[in-house]
């Protein structure tokens, strides 16, 4: 096992040669060790593998001695995993993209890393709203004292939020860099990632010293997709990289969650394309992701949780629709003449308001409150 430990990190440090290219050589030669060995003429039948590959491996194969590498690397990086350690996270080995060696600090938790006890990713915009940093508080509190460990990126933000509320309520958290899990980014969440230390851990690809690149950052949102069980997603633009974390999750064959929001605020943009990708909403269903999850909600948290949910302002005509709903379920028809509305202008607000979680749409071209 220490042998094939080496052999993961050895084939790590080869440029061109990433997770994908990794699996092809385990399923070619049964393990990293006989691939290493592997003439280049054996090599050049795997796809991928093409001459200006195999002229890196020729070369930088060449230079290197596993074993020697291996004792030389724990020096600088004492703390790491590798597919071939038991302790790998179960989760993420069974990702496509895995990352062939993954660095941590912190408090290791076994259970955790078998999959016995669940993780959340949670992750979200840089510049929320107070809506979105009320809802990460609630949310991730509410799943730390249900027993899940809250998976984020250290952002600012969201990220920071969901990690604060987790330990808060005396659960524990991972953070997934993009930098080293020496380098602290960015600073001003050096107290948050003192913090996480202690009641959790810092995981990284990359090793010591490693500053932060702006690459770094979407390759790392894989990690937080493949370490969760269920992923997320609370304030996002069209454009943020919890977009791409969510794209990660649904390859990966995790469940996505995405808080709605007011149809024209920026932040909740992303959200609403991944409710109307498929994406489930997180409220009111925390209690179904907690349940479906493993967890018993606690019945002194979920009912605040969407008690306290605010009735967000509305345009005229989206308060014109609510009011004419009631928690009965009300024919499309009746809606129309109630409001005094054209139908294409009534069938807008109704898929709006489904989108903000203020109307569920029943069979029958039915509709009514959500509460």
């Amino acid at each position: 096992m220490l042998e094939e430990r080496a052999y993961w990190l050895a084939w790590s440090q080869i440029s061109g040669i990433g997770p994908v290219l990794l699996q092809r050589l385990i399923e070619r030669f049964g393990n990293l060790g006989t691939a290493w060995k592997a003439s280049a003429a054996e090599l050049r039948g795997i796809e991928g593998f093409g001459f200006q590959t195999l002229e890196k491996v020729v070369q930088q194969r060449s230079r290197l001695q596993p074993a020697q590498l291996l004792s030389q690397h724990q020096q600088e990086n004492p703390h790491f995993w590798t597919p071939a350690d038991a302790d790998y996270p179960q989760l993420l080995r069974e990702t496509p993209s895995l990352p062939p060696v993954l660095y941590y600090r912190g408090e290791v938790d076994l259970p955790e890393n078998s999959g016995q006890k669940p993780l959340v990713g949670i992750v979200g915009t840089r510049q929320p709203t107070e809506y979105g940093l009320r809802w990460t508080r609630q949310i991730s509190t509410a799943l730390a004292k249900n027993g899940f460990t809250v998976v984020s990126g250290m952002a600012e933000g969201i990220d920071t939020e969901s990690h604060f509320a987790a330990m808060k309520a005396g659960g524990r958290t991972l953070a997934v860099l993009g930098t080293g899990v020496d380098v602290i980014y960015p600073h001003k969440n050096r107290d948050l990632y003192k913090q996480i230390l202690t009641a959790g851990l810092v995981l990284s690809e990359y090793p010591a010293k490693t500053p932060p690149n702006r690459t770094h950052f979407p390759r790392r949102n894989r990690i937080i997709a493949g370490l969760s069980r269920a992923v997320l997603v609370i304030e996002a633009p069209i454009k943020s990289g919890a977009l791409i974390t969510a794209t990660y999750a649904n390859e990966f064959g995790r469940d996505v969650y995405a808080l709605p929001g007011r149809v024209d605020d920026y932040p909740s943009q992303g959200c609403l394309k991944l409710l109307c990708q498929g994406a489930s909403l997180i409220l009111p269903e925390l209690g179904e992701l907690l349940k479906m999850l493993g967890a018993i909600p606690q019945l002194d948290i979920e009912p605040r949780l969407v008690e306290s949910a605010p009735m967000p302002n509305l345009s005229s005509e989206l308060q014109q629709v609510m009011n004419a709903l009631t928690l009965d379920a009300l024919p499309f028809d009746t809606i129309v003449q109630q409001t005094n509305m054209s139908a294409g202008s009534v069938s807008s607000n109704l898929l709006q308001l489904e989108l903000m979680g203020l109307v569920s749409q029943l069979p029958g071209m039915r509709y009514q409150r959500c509460s």
